[in-house]
């Protein structure tokens, strides 16, 4: 492999310096600036079709992170510590249909495809869900494709946290039904429309973490 570009080791040097970060400096905040340049990664991000099937909830109550640490283990340490909580809400399978409101209002008002547009896009999309994926006939399928949406958002803020010195950690070690629960009691959440996908936590580390360990690239990478 030929020598990398400057832009190319700044990228890989965030790829080694992000890890899963399970303690955060509580003494230590994102600026407004940086926290709004990482949630535009998010918004900007990729989505099958481009239907945006996302919702970031920003939690910075601590009485809100508290109702909700009994039942995310993996975010014992996290919600405590965190500069910035955030979780990733999926919508759900009904709102996913290519004939809802929000799949006709996304086409028509957010990607401000013509009328014609609308029908032939809604119908490849249609036959996408029925034939392609043949997703709409698993309810919990069709929900788990519109998670899978929203990784591709958490991979980006948390690739572009890391470009700017800023740690984070993503989780699913929760319990879906009692988060979803809270959310519903503090009036956070539609149930109606979304569920929980993934949690993650934002700030700055409190402890250096071990070595990055992977796989070789000849161990993952197969050339055809």
């Amino acid at each position: 492999m030929g020598s990398l570009s400057s832009i190319q080791h700044e990228i890989l040097s965030a790829f080694q310096f992000r890890h899963a970060t399970k303690e955060f400096d509580s003494n230590k905040k994102i600026s407004d600036i940086d926290f709004q340049f990482i949630l535009e990664t998010g918004r900007l991000s990729p989505s099958s079709f481009g239907f945006e099937p996302w919702r970031f909830v920003v939690v910075q109550s601590p009485e809100i992170r508290e109702k909700l640490r009994p039942y995310a283990r993996g975010a014992n340490k996290q919600l405590p510590t965190a500069s910035h909580f955030v979780l990733i809400l999926a919508r759900l399978p009904k709102d996913m249909l290519a004939d809802s409101d929000y799949i006709q209002g996304m086409m028509e008002n957010v990607q401000q495809l013509p009328p014609e547009g609308v029908e032939g896009k809604g119908k490849v999309y249609d036959a996408f869900l029925k034939t392609g994926f043949r997703l709409q006939e698993n309810e919990r399928a069709m929900f788990e494709w519109g998670c899978r949406q929203t990784y591709l958002a958490l991979g980006n803020m948390m690739t572009a946290a890391a470009q700017i010195g800023i740690d984070s950690c993503p989780m699913e070690g929760f319990d879906k039904a009692e988060i979803e629960r809270v959310l519903v009691e503090e009036r956070i959440m539609d149930a109606e429309h979304f569920g929980i996908a993934c949690m993650v936590a934002f700030g700055y580390r409190l402890h250096e973490p071990l070595n990055k360990t992977r796989q070789t690239a000849d161990q993952v990478v197969q050339w055809v």
